[in-house]
């Protein structure tokens, strides 16, 4: 499909608080909740409880303004280092981490993550934790070869994109080449964790469509290894409900290392 005929996130850009609401609000209030929170949530909190990705400094490249998927790796990281395209993403992130009136409610999201803990009185704290961890929030330009120029970022333990490669990316180069960027970010041995879907075309928010670059499994695996990356995991998860929202036919969770 000609992405032409569609919005582009990166371009365009797009209401993030709409965004969160039709995909990520509450569970049980949308449609998509076992695909966009449920599968993620449970797949990062098996990731890292098996206690071999971890170290000083995670950082976040996703669409929007998500953070569900960083409660559980503020257990394992001291510092949350997140990567946003649009200012409007970014106010909206840091009306959350500061706590703000109006800021979007992930309460739901946290109390997932502390139920499959099995601490679910530990919710208050949970958030404490990811505001403190999550303290730099970086605006960064995918047209740079260094993409948070002019500041030179450390090196990674862990990068984490959530839905960001399958929006930017208008063909099989680009996503070849925005995830060239990203991993440069990352550190010689350090963890890659994926997220993205497959098989779409199109998300729409507040009646606008926006492009959806179309992959498949194979593809995605094969530019990671392309890249220099051995995959631990990936797993794939069909497409819970139907809507028109978006045409994505299931969601992929890999996490891969980077080669020395």
């Amino acid at each position: 499909m000609d992405c032409g005929a569609h919005k582009l996130y990166h371009v365009h850009g797009l209401d993030s608080r709409q965004y969160l609401d039709q995909f990520y609000s509450e569970n049980g209030k949308i449609i998509f909740g076992e695909d966009t929170l449920i599968f993620p949530i449970k797949n990062l909190k098996e990731t890292f409880s098996l206690g071999h990705i971890k170290g000083d400094i995670l950082i976040d490249l996703s669409k929007g303004s998500l953070i569900h998927h960083l409660y559980s790796a503020c257990e394992f990281f001291k510092h949350l280092i997140v990567l946003k395209i649009q200012d409007r993403c970014i106010l909206e992130l840091k009306r959350w981490v500061d706590t703000r009136t109006g800021a979007f409610d992930w309460c739901h999201a946290a109390q997932l993550h502390v139920d499959l803990e099995g601490n679910s009185e530990q919710l208050e704290d949970k958030e404490k934790k990811v505001r403190s961890a999550l303290q730099h929030v970086v605006k960064c330009n995918l047209n740079k070869e260094n993409i948070t120029e002019p500041i030179d970022l450390p090196p990674a333990d862990c990068i984490v994109t959530a839905v960001l490669l399958d929006a930017i990316s208008k063909d099989q180069d680009d996503y070849v080449r925005y995830f060239r960027k990203f991993s440069k970010l990352l550190k010689p041995g350090g963890h890659l964790i994926l997220f993205g879907v497959i098989d779409a075309t199109y998300y729409t928010v507040g009646g606008h469509k926006f492009h959806y670059f179309r992959y498949d499994v194979a593809f995605a695996r094969k530019v990671l290894v392309g890249e220099g990356f051995t995959i631990d995991f990936c797993e794939v998860k069909k497409r819970s409900n139907v809507s028109d929202l978006s045409d994505y036919k299931g969601i992929i969770f890999i996490v891969a290392h980077k080669e020395k």
